[in-house]
């Protein structure tokens, strides 16, 4: 009959005090949270520079120093929050779809140990897990307590510095338990999820260890003929590699983030007297080498040994010992032989063998508990150098979200867990980038649409101002559902505008230079010249009529009311003052523009009676697909825009604006804006704004010098989506665009492995060049019927919205239509 113990009467710690763990050998422990880089943005050369770190900082520990590094990866969900009643209709969708996501954790833990002089490696057969009556056999001397702390000082500053990783001492009251929050010791007993709440769970250590109704596997990486032949700090990942590049992740990722189910890696560098163990070795070589004769394995053996004995004296290498270890867990059993069939899959990645831990499978994961590492027994470890150890080191950690209020939701890459990114503001805090315009290229296909639309909502849902010039009706339903104004050209709803209207404005100096330009445009052709005098006469006709609006309120502002202005009453004054034609001749003036009077050809263009306060509308779309050719019409809506936006850069203090500028790019720059669009890429950001060009052929940016100059040498952030049509001329995007062979893997790698059951599309972001990450663009259904442009998706959209009153409730009638069907 199995004998029950208290823990507390077993628990080989001592004491936590001071911000460290005593345990009741003598052992001193300091415990570190760890930030690690986001996993899928790493190189080749960063992955060299991280192994070189660790080994580095290893080097600088004492002897007899244990480094436990313990990384937790347990399964979760995404817990929405609906407790936000201000969340947009889109917003709400998003938080429904996400819920529950499922996803693994991950927290990094590390463990500095010192063990005390004398202290004497255990085995299996004799740890403290059955000896816990024993005290320190020596007390600790305060200055080699000094002495540790200055090393583990050092070993941390290099780590920091290396500007890969962030460690924060974890303090007695974190390490210890309360009554509302169970410390990391405890946390470790009982295997708590992270934000559970202190659970006391029996531990039953016999055949299996069980803790609770928990069914645990412990998976050892101690005997040397099951460690892979070959190792080193990455290995390709061939999901996302291509025949052009090999995409990299840690050599260690199959047992970190790529394990998918609950478990704990955990890694031990024991750093003893180098001299002692090559002594050892060399008593071991010599045995080997009197048998050698007796056996193949021998004479192997001998060559090996003798071969390490080599590497270390000719290469100064660290002889250190390693242990590695996966402990997984779950409450089904019946799962248990899958997860141990998907540990051995990892494993085999890394050309390693499986061995389930049974016989010292509890002095083992006793070993694994905060601040007892150095109690790990003696014949779990192997020898081998430093530079081989590390490279089992975990290096990566799952997406952080930031914490900026402003940015967009988009998805990591793994399981699509939703993560909040901002490419703006936080980029230019952190010195990434200095400005916060963005230059956008994707194929059609490729999602470019999906994740424009996502973007300009989810800075609109954040106070911003967004102006687009569109072709191609993308951002119609947005529009609509926002309640912005979208202006198009159709036969029977012509486009219309009223640059005369002020609202709540006053003539300022710039909306009357703004005017002026409109109505010298439509009166002078591109090669012909105004005189001074017609200039200064314009612009006393402006002021003129404007004072004759505050007297007569009931004259509606519009180009109707001007042309009659002139006409009737601004012409007699001129004769009155004896003005001569030559000076300005206003007859010719009414002639020309008579076709944007009442009754003319374009009369509805400059008199529209709705959709006039563009300053304080936070959404405007121009549509002008139907116009770009037009000789007349697309002079003049160019105008408009620039008039408008540049209005809303001057004027909305303190209010982010955003210009989006589609394919209409081409046709805008033809018309003589190719200075207009380089002013502002060079001068929005003194506004709070941001400029964005999108293009979709390949062929503009590479023969185009002016989107070279004025667009992307001013777009701190490049955003790239699938290439996989330009795979073999991406060498022109990448010298265009100032990319890296790290950013082109990335590139390269987008929907290479895309989740089956999902549908999205990734995105690729670069921040200054300096911040490189892919990321999902995954929404919900009713944010899909928002952004689509399929004809066939709009068009019932636009029925169902007719349908039920309003494009809101005609996107959630269909949403839960087409999930119904899908259901059934």
């Amino acid at each position: 009959m199995r004998k029950l113990r208290k823990l507390e009467d077993i628990l080989p710690i001592y004491k936590v005090e001071n911000d460290t763990i005593i345990s009741k050998q003598g052992d001193i422990t300091v415990a570190f949270k760890v930030e690690l880089p986001e996993i899928f943005t790493l190189a080749i050369s960063d992955f060299e520079a991280l192994h070189q770190t660790w080994i580095k900082a290893i080097r600088v520990m004492p002897l007899h120093t244990v480094i436990h590094k313990q990384d937790w990866f347990t399964e979760s969900t995404y817990q929405a929050d609906f407790s936000n009643t201000e969340q947009s209709f889109l917003s709400q969708a998003s938080e429904r779809f996400f819920n529950e996501r499922p996803y693994l954790t991950h927290e990094c833990y590390l463990f500095l140990t010192k063990k005390p002089a004398g202290r004497k490696l255990t085995n299996s057969l004799f740890s403290n897990l059955i000896r816990p009556t024993l005290v320190p056999q020596t007390s600790l001397d305060s200055k080699l307590i000094e002495g540790f702390m200055d090393k583990v000082g050092q070993f941390c500053k290099i780590l920091e510095d290396s500007g890969y990783f962030q460690l924060h001492r974890i303090i007695d009251a974190e390490l210890v338990s309360t009554d509302d929050k169970p410390g990391l010791i405890e946390k470790y007993c009982y295997l708590l999820q992270p934000g559970q709440p202190p659970v006391m769970r029996d531990l039953s250590i016999g055949e299996e260890i069980k803790i609770g109704d928990l069914h645990c596997s412990l998976f050892t990486l101690a005997d040397v003929e099951n460690l892979p032949s070959l190792c080193g700090p990455r290995i390709n990942y061939d999901r996302y590699s291509t025949d052009k590049t090999k995409f990299s992740v840690a050599f260690a990722a199959p047992l970190s983030q790529l394990l998918h189910c609950n478990h704990l890696y955990n890694q031990y560098i024991v750093i003893d007297d180098a001299q002692t163990t090559l002594k050892k070795l060399e008593s071991k070589r010599l045995r080997l080498q009197s048998l050698s004769a007796y056996s193949r394995e021998n004479s192997i053996g001998r060559d090996a040994v003798n071969s390490f004995l080599n590497e270390a004296i000719s290469n100064q290498r660290l002889p250190v010992k390693a242990h590695f270890n996966i402990l997984t867990w779950t409450p089904d059993k019946d799962r248990s032989k899958d997860i141990r069939n998907t540990v051995s899959a990892a494993l085999a990645q890394m050309d390693a063998r499986t061995k389930l831990e049974t016989t010292g499978a509890a002095q083992v994961f006793w070993a694994g508990l905060p601040g007892n590492a150095a109690d790990l027994p003696g014949n779990e470890l192997f020898d081998t150098f430093c530079e081989q150890a590390t490279c089992f080191l975990n290096m990566e950690t799952n997406y952080r979200s930031s914490l900026s209020p402003i940015g967009l939701r988009l998805g990591e890459r793994i399981n699509g867990l939703p993560v909040h990114v901002d490419i703006s503001d936080e980029p230019i805090l952190k010195g990434v980038c200095t400005n916060r315009n963005k230059f956008i290229l994707g194929p059609s296909g490729s999602g470019k649409s999906f994740f424009t639309n996502h973007m300009m909502r989810s800075y609109l849902e954040r106070g911003a101002h967004c102006v687009i010039v569109d072709v191609g009706h993308s951002y119609r339903g947005l529009c609509e559902l926002v309640n912005g104004y979208y202006f198009t050209y159709s036969e029977k709803d012509p486009i219309r505008f009223n640059p005369f209207y002020l609202g709540d404005e006053v003539l300022d100096t710039e909306r009357k230079e703004s005017i002026k330009t409109l109505l010298l445009a439509l009166w002078k052709k591109d090669d012909e010249n105004f005189s001074r005098s017609e200039y200064v006469s314009l612009s006393n006709a402006l002021q003129a009529y404007f004072d004759y609006l505050k007297k007569d309120t009931e004259v509606f502002p519009c180009f109707n009311s001007f042309y009659e202005y002139l006409r009737d009453k601004f012409l007699m004054e001129l004769r009155k003052q004896g003005i001569k034609d030559k000076d300005f001749d206003i007859d010719n003036f009414l002639y020309i523009l008579k076709p944007y009077y009442a009754g003319g050809e374009f009369d509805y263009l400059l008199n529209s009676t709705k959709n006039l306060d563009l300053l304080s509308q936070p959404f405007i779309v121009f549509e002008l697909d139907n116009i770009a050719g037009h000789p007349t019409l697309f002079p003049v809506v160019t105008l408009i825009i620039m008039e408008t936006f540049i209005s809303k850069m001057r004027k909305l203090k303190g209010i982010r604006k955003i210009i989006l500028i589609e394919e209409a790019w081409k046709a805008i720059m033809r018309q003589g804006m190719a200075e207009y669009i380089k002013y502002l890429f060079k001068t929005v950001r003194k506004y709070f704004g941001e400029a964005i060009v999108v293009t979709q052929d390949v062929d503009d940016i590479i023969s185009s010098p002016f989107i070279k100059d004025a667009i992307i040498n001013n777009s701190d952030c490049k955003i790239l989506l699938d290439q996989t049509k330009y795979i073999n001329k991406f060498q022109h995007i990448q010298e265009l665009l100032g990319l890296s062979e790290k950013e082109k893997t990335l590139i390269l790698s987008m929907n290479k492995a895309n989740d089956p059951m999902r549908k999205y599309k990734e995105v690729f972001i670069s921040l200054g060049s300096l911040l490189s990450k892919v990321y999902r663009t995954e929404v919900s259904l009713e944010e899909y019927l928002c952004y689509t442009t399929e004809e066939k998706e709009k068009i019932k959209v636009q029925a169902y919205a007719e349908k039920y009153g309003s494009i809101k409730k005609g996107i959630a009638m269909l949403a839960n239509h087409l999930r119904n069907q899908n259901a059934a």
